[in-house]
């Protein structure tokens, strides 16, 4: 019986053909298959109205391994967490961030995450495991058909900044952005999808070497070495020196920028001197700054910072390079960079 669908591309889709109803099929069948699954967006593979209908019931039992909705929870500013459950039984979470001319989609790269960042409420949940690359998809395929969102509209975003570390399960993202990004799977362009890292250097290395890859966002956090390790402690293995240079020979396409993210932690990282440092360290890069106010939540030992140390922040950044100010989105909910963690929400939404 061959693994689950979502996830394999069109040699390994060949493959579990074969497998299940003879060597004898024709290859464009796989591509069928393909296009049902990642254009077509199937729920189940007896939706696959370009086969046979004696090839889909042949075929009628396998796992197409889209994940089930546990829970929606709905902000009141529109953003919808979901609670997704895998087929082990374990659960991840994704988040859908609609806006006025396009829509972005949240997604979890692994259940859990092992980077023990002190301001973030995945890391208290450790590692569970990695997820694979048809349920880093479905997480993206399940959205989109619960609100009816057309992937292909160009005004529709990824970003792989929801559990996890993405860089630590590198070989399921690439495979996963492949599909994603393929004019024959689901279409997206590479410009349209975001991967975060808090610094896996050597990885940031090999991710620049994929022919089929997201745009690059490095976690930040902080304007020193020493600051840095005490909230972000992967620092002690891979230095922030270290990490600006793996930023420096980072191969950009002609159309990108690196994106600097940095989370405002009141009285710890946030002075008009470490605006200033981090507005030296990163002003001769193509890149720009994204500005987070800290999200709070149980078991965070910080602060957010005020909007007038935000905006004072923000102002002596900009003067070296692009900073923008990230507007937090369903905070209600625990949906708000940095809030997964399986989390009831604040009030009761409907």
């Amino acid at each position: 019986m061959p693994d689950a669908l979502l996830g394999m591309e069109l040699p390994e889709l060949h493959g579990a053909l074969a497998r299940v109803a003879g060597q004898d099929q024709p290859k464009y069948r796989a591509r069928q298959l393909y296009s049902a699954l990642y254009r077509q967006k199937i729920g189940d593979v007896r939706e696959a109205a370009v086969l046979p209908a004696d090839l889909r019931a042949g075929l009628g039992d396998l796992a197409l391994g889209l994940p089930e909705i546990d829970h929606v929870y709905n902000s009141i500013d529109g953003t919808r967490r979901y609670l997704l459950k895998l087929a082990d039984g374990r659960t991840v979470e994704t988040v859908l961030m609609p806006e006025t001319g396009r829509d972005t989609v949240c997604i979890s790269s692994q259940v859990g995450c092992p980077v023990d960042c002190r301001f973030c409420m995945t890391a208290l949940m450790g590692l569970e495991r990695s997820l694979t690359a048809g349920e880093i998809i479905g997480q993206v395929l399940l959205v989109a058909r619960d609100n009816h969102l057309s992937i292909e509209s160009g005004n529709f975003n990824i970003v792989m900044m929801g559990m996890g570390e993405p860089l630590l399960n590198l070989t399921n993202v690439l495979k996963a952005t492949r599909i994603l990004c393929d004019p024959e799977g689901v279409g997206l362009s590479e410009k349209r999808i975001t991967l975060s890292t808090s610094g896996i250097i050597p990885k940031i290395a090999e991710l620049g070497q994929a022919e089929v890859r997201p745009k690059l966002a490095i976690s930040l956090n902080a304007s020193t070495e020493e600051q840095r390790r005490e909230i972000m402690p992967i620092t002690r293995k891979y230095h922030l020196r270290d990490l600006l240079d793996a930023c420096r020979a980072y191969p950009l396409r002609n159309w990108e920028k690196l994106t600097f993210e940095y989370v405002l932690l009141g009285g710890v990282n946030d002075s008009d001197a470490d605006a200033r440092r981090v507005a030296r360290m990163l002003g001769q890069l193509k890149a720009k700054v994204n500005l987070i106010a800290l999200n709070p939540g149980p078991g965070i030992p910080f602060v957010t910072p005020a909007p007038e140390r935000v905006a004072s922040f923000q102002e002596i950044v900009k003067r070296a390079l692009p900073c923008f100010v990230r507007k937090p989105r369903g905070l209600d909910i625990y949906a708000a960079c940095g809030q997964l963690k399986r989390n009831e929400p604040l009030v009761a939404l409907g």
